[in-house]
């Protein structure tokens, strides 16, 4: 077998935080983008980031108390209704709510969060239960940040790997993690098995500089 030439570029393994909980991995990724990452832009605003961040949270909870004290009200209300409602969003040019799309894929009546229950209840070694929320025929301005929803059972728990393209975790991120964890707790719960360990992959993570202020504040509280 030919070994491909060196280019003289090395690839960094990317930044990996573990926790025992989503508050303690929301403040850990957050404070690590603030301290460490590198600016850029995204949607034409300026950004902190960093690249190809794992994120384990070990025992996942839709009501973590940290960000039931610390986070914005509103935002978390405005990303539960993203999962839980059909209606188009307005604030992301009326695309697909992530509960159309995981609900009702592609308009076509299909429930995805259904078949991967049935899918997992009969055969609990399966490892393709797994879904995505990106509609390809029809997703062109607007990509849905987390795209790939992976649950399996291992050690005789529900455990859901999932992949983001980006997330921003100044503003939203500690919603799109509650919003993981319900359905993680929905798939286990009706499966009868207790939630495992949560495992983000997120390309960019990163804070808007629009959210610095905000966030000192959260650090500062937390």
């Amino acid at each position: 077998m030919t070994a491909l030439p060196d280019r003289g570029r090395s690839i960094s393994a990317g930044l990996s935080i573990e926790t025992a909980t989503l508050g303690a991995a929301w403040l850990a990724i957050a404070r690590e983008i603030i301290a460490s990452g590198s600016p850029s832009r995204y949607d034409g605003l300026p950004i902190l980031e960093l690249s190809r961040v794992t994120i384990s949270v070990d025992r996942p909870d839709s009501r973590d108390p940290v960000i039931l004290e610390l986070a914005e009200p509103e935002r978390l209300a405005w990303m539960h209704a993203n999962f839980v409602d059909h209606s188009r969003v307005e604030a992301l040019g009326n695309a697909r709510s992530y509960a159309s799309r995981l609900y009702d894929y592609a308009a076509s009546g299909r429930d995805q969060i259904a078949w991967v229950i049935d899918r997992l209840r009969d055969d609990p070694s399966s490892r393709s239960a797994t879904i995505t929320t990106f509609e390809p025929l029809s997703d062109t301005s607007y990509i849905p940040c987390v795209s790939l929803l992976d649950f399996w059972i291992r050690d005789g728990t529900v455990e859901l790997v999932a992949y983001a393209h980006s997330i921003d975790f100044g503003a939203k991120g500690y919603g799109n993690l509650v919003e993981m964890a319900y359905l993680q707790e929905r798939v286990a719960g009706a499966l009868g098995l207790p939630v495992g360990c949560l495992v983000f992959f997120v390309k960019s993570a990163h804070v808007y500089d629009t959210e610095r202020q905000y966030m000192d504040a959260v650090f500062a509280a937390g």
